[in-house]
């Protein structure tokens, strides 16, 4: 099901096949859309309702979720703006879907706008797998973070991501109160096999 015209992004909602799993709320990476990760939302939680929006934001035509000013240097102010706008859509499709707060499972800029909505609208989020994820905002306010699970997944060959980036976002939302597990693979920005294996064996364990 792709895009209902009263809910303020487009994408597609699959819903559930399997009672107990938790949803997920799948954002994808610079050109992607609202297709890119439903195999992948499949493949580490099958059986889960899967909400997939496509970003607003298009950089020489491709969406991404948020402004940024070169490759690793966001525009935080748009950022924030779009944190909140992206939160406010999860509230609208949980009430028109009957859905529970979703885990997001975001890749590089969906990884990153996920992070910042846990810094900025905790509420919205049950958690978040996040893949090749980088520092969102530099200095965010204080965030309750309550226990929420974080699996943080990246790439020790990543040409995009710093490894000390990444770091500092495990300690970042680890110090708001997220249960954090921070895992380094041997690979580059790209999602591998491990990747997989990994989310799954997480996501299962919720």
């Amino acid at each position: 099901m792709t895009g209902t015209p009263e809910l303020s992004f487009i994408h597609r909602y699959d819903p559930a096949t399997e009672p107990g799993r938790p949803p997920l709320l799948l954002l994808h990476g610079t050109g992607g859309d609202e297709e890119d990760l439903i195999p992948l939302g499949h493949a580490v939680s099958p059986g889960s309702a899967r909400l997939s929006p496509r970003g607003k934001v298009l950089e020489q035509g491709m969406p991404r979720f948020f402004r940024r000013l070169r490759e690793g240097v966001f525009d935080e102010e748009d950022v924030r703006r779009r944190a909140h706008e992206l939160a406010d859509f999860v509230a609208e499709a949980r009430q028109a879907h009957g859905l529970a707060a979703p885990v997001a499972v975001g890749f590089s800029n969906g990884a990153n706008i996920a992070a910042a909505v846990l810094q900025l609208r905790p509420e919205a989020l049950a958690g978040a797998v996040l893949l090749r994820a980088m520092v969102p905002l530099r200095n965010p306010p204080p965030a309750d973070l309550g226990g929420k699970p974080v699996l943080i997944l990246s790439g020790s060959a990543d040409p995009i991501v710093p490894a000390d980036n990444a770091k500092r976002l495990a300690s970042l939302l680890e110090t708001a109160g997220a249960a954090v597990e921070h895992r380094v693979l041997p690979v580059g920005h790209g999602l591998s096999q491990a990747d997989l294996t990994l989310a799954k064996g997480w996501l299962d364990r919720l």
